[in-house]
């Protein structure tokens, strides 16, 4: 990840080079911190107040003391200003500082947009289902993402994009870093969050424009079958947006190709977000 602003709460900008994490803060030792990722369109955090709310929660799940939101909040039109890019990534992190001394620490990050969302976005994802036992911090958005990124790498090594995650009882849950979602008909279907999923922020907008649009959206227990006998899938998260799945383990899904529910949803998307 190339860096181009970073600012510490209490601090302010820092140079993208300076180290500013110690080497016994818990974030590192014992992966107890959480974080936040969002888009940045026009100079503006898309959805930044449920993000922030997230990030609490995610902290009181891992027993972190609150984050300080109106910190994070100057701290991020500081490091979009700093980053010089309207259309970025911005992520917050927030851990519980050095080990002992009890004084949490506060990052904001803001980095350049991937350069293949548009390349990928046309000719649709591959996934391979990787078996996914939950932990107790399912749902929180923690650093503890080692497992995911394994998920995601054996993906990688069988020759498919991503990891589709798929519990020991052969639900459907999410991926890597995205929820899931497919269509049949005029119908949409997601993993309900009575899962132990992560509660999407980019998922909800999506939900508010597929049901504004006039689909009908079902959050379910589905095994894999149902997805692979979809007309079209999809994944929905804050970087990638609305990203297209056109096929799981080798299987295709519709006709192979991107599909035109999530054509519609990427655009009414990027509208909500830029008209914001």
């Amino acid at each position: 990840m190339t860096l181009l602003a970073v600012v510490q709460l209490g601090r302010g900008a820092v140079p993208v080079d300076e180290p500013v994490l110690h080497a016994d803060d818990e974030g590192l030792l014992r992966g107890r911190a959480v974080f936040e990722t969002l888009r940045v369109y026009g100079g503006r955090p898309f959805r930044l107040d449920e993000h922030l709310a997230r990030l609490a929660m995610s902290a009181e799940r891992v027993g972190l003391a609150a984050p300080d939101q109106a910190g994070f909040r100057a701290a991020a039109v500081e490091a979009i200003e700093a980053g010089g890019s309207p259309d970025a990534v911005l992520r917050f992190l927030w851990s519980p500082g050095r080990e002992g001394r009890g004084e949490p620490l506060g990052l904001t990050l803001v980095s350049p947009l991937p350069k293949d969302l548009d390349a990928l976005r046309e000719r649709g994802l591959t996934l391979a289902t990787v078996p996914w036992a939950a932990t107790a911090m399912a749902g929180a958005k923690s650093t503890s993402y080692a497992a995911n990124l394994a998920a995601r790498d054996t993906a990688v090594e069988r020759g498919f994009d991503d990891a589709l995650l798929v519990g020991l009882d052969g639900v459907v849950l999410e991926s890597s870093v995205s929820n899931v979602w497919w269509r049949v008909g005029e119908r949409l279907a997601t993993p309900t969050l009575d899962l132990p999923i992560l509660r999407g922020v980019t998922r909800g907008a999506v939900l508010e424009l597929a049901l504004a649009a006039g689909y009908e959206v079902d959050e379910v227990e589905a095994a894999t079958g149902d997805l692979l006998a979809a007309d079209e899938a999809f994944l929905t998260s804050s970087v990638r947006e609305v990203m297209p799945v056109v096929a799981v383990d080798g299987t295709t899904i519709g006709t192979g190709l991107p599909g035109p529910a999530a054509a519609a949803l990427q655009d009414a998307l990027r509208a909500a977000a830029t008209d914001a």
